[in-house]
């Protein structure tokens, strides 16, 4: 078979190409009458197989583009998008976002962002890598990863392994003279194993992804990973009622960090959704933790020269020495706070936070006794007040060790005193997601078991 067709690294024809396309579009929307308009385009095509049992399951390629187009009627809105950027479509687009904006009320907050915000250099992050690999090729990757999952006779079934690969181009541009492109890849394998012991079945899985498919972790590891995981759950038993310190593992530590993510953006915040709604400036950490943003890190998981509104994106802090020194702000929210944008129109990118040099290991010892928690489930996260209650499950942890599995709890607290009472953060680095953590170690909560 031979390699499925890839955008490759564009061009600067084929960039150039895109610009103009996105050019053409404002102009129409202008012919059309309106007095500003933005527009996003976006292309990409790839590959994605899943082997199950040893049997191809499914094989996928896909051709996508689409086109979005926001207009202004002075501060009137309409948004309306397409997957068709011909010429024909482009009109109609154009004319269904007018009809919409015709309709609805002015919003003073509205607009596109001041020429002054917009990036003013879109710096090549080496973010594309495209992977020319043949569909054999992504099928024989799935069926070693999965066969190396399923050596031990405990792996009793299996929902798959899956091999992908894309690459896709995004431009934008809007009528205060700005334009931008760049392009990206991102290139996976996976694998989700059932087990079995005396009658009791448990499900794990691993995963890899980069931008770099030279940089994955081989297809044998991800099924062994995991099936050492899978198999690491059987026999699993419910912890007693009580409170205990707890060790997120950096999958769900991510998860945790999302949290005050989503707490300190601008949506959350001008709607009064967020307990940190008044809090910039004050200690909601230790001191002794920075949060920080990288949206510019070559090859980073999430980075962009520009945000959604084409304003620059910037290293910077939202917490230093414990204290929350900005908020997350796209342009409509900064407007809507009185305050200036953070270019983190379409969220955060590559988040960091302060670690020491102790790995999940060490921070198990420096924990005694107590629980790792290696998977929180349900949606008991209230941004509103902070409470947080979630089912888990993961391990007990005894004078510094892993010694059993454990299922069918529920942790709970408060956000606020889970992130002021933070004890740790791990070396144990996750960077496959837009937030970069390690392990965090908690202050006891409480524990719902038997």
């Amino acid at each position: 078979m031979s390699a499925v067709p890839t955008l490759n690294a564009p061009t600067p024809q084929a960039l150039d190409a895109l610009r103009e396309r996105a050019h053409n579009v404002l102009e129409e929307a202008r012919r059309q009458g309106a007095t500003a308009a933005e527009v996003g385009i976006s292309a990409g095509n790839g590959l994605s197989v899943t082997v199950r049992m040893g049997e191809i399951e499914t094989l996928e390629f896909h051709n996508d583009r689409a086109l979005s187009v926001v207009v202004f009627i002075g501060q009137r809105k309409g948004a309306a998008s397409s997957s068709d950027d011909s010429e024909g479509s482009v009109r109609e687009t154009v004319a269904a976002a007018l009809a919409i904006a015709q309709q609805t009320g002015e919003d003073a907050h509205s607009g596109l962002a001041e020429p002054e915000l917009l990036a003013s250099d879109v710096p090549d992050l080496d973010l594309c890598h495209p992977w020319a690999i043949t569909p054999a090729e992504a099928i024989a990757q799935a069926q070693a990863c999965e066969a190396a999952g399923r050596a031990d006779p405990r792996i009793v079934n299996s929902e798959g392994a899956t091999v992908s690969s894309s690459v896709s181009v995004r431009v934008y541009a809007n009528s205060n003279g700005f334009v931008g492109a760049y392009a990206g890849s991102q290139h996976s394998r996976s694998c989700v194993l059932v087990a079995e012991h005396e009658g009791a079945m448990q499900r794990d899985y691993w995963y890899d992804s980069q931008r770099e498919a030279a940089q994955l972790t081989a297809p044998e590891v991800i099924g062994e990973r995991a099936a050492q995981r899978t198999l690491a759950r059987l026999g699993a038993q419910r912890p007693a009622t009580g409170e205990s310190p707890l060790l997120f593992a950096p999958e769900v530590a991510r998860g945790l960090l999302g949290h005050f993510v989503s707490a300190i953006s601008g949506g959350a915040l001008y709607r009064n959704a967020s307990f940190l709604r008044d809090r910039l400036n004050s200690q909601v950490f230790p001191e002794w933790v920075t949060i920080s943003e990288l949206p510019r890190l070559l090859r980073g998981a999430a980075s962009a020269p520009f945000d959604s509104d084409g304003i620059a994106t910037r290293d910077q802090d939202f917490v230093r020495d414990g204290v929350l020194v900005s908020y997350a702000l796209g342009l409509y929210a900064a407007r809507r706070l009185g305050l200036a944008p953070t270019g983190n129109g379409g969220g955060v990118r590559n988040l960091r936070i302060t670690h020491g040099e102790e790995d999940q290991a060490a921070l198990c010892r420096r924990m005694g006794n107590g629980i790792l928690i290696t998977e929180v489930m349900g949606q008991g996260v209230n941004l509103v007040t902070g409470d947080y209650s979630r089912g888990a499950s993961g391990f007990r942890v005894e004078d510094g060790e892993i010694t059993a599995p454990l299922e069918e709890f529920t942790i709970a607290g408060h956000l606020g005193e889970m992130f002021a009472s933070l004890v740790a953060a791990g070396s144990d680095i996750d960077q496959r997601g837009h937030i970069h953590c390690g392990s965090l170690l908690l202050a006891p909560m409480k524990i719902a078991g038997i």
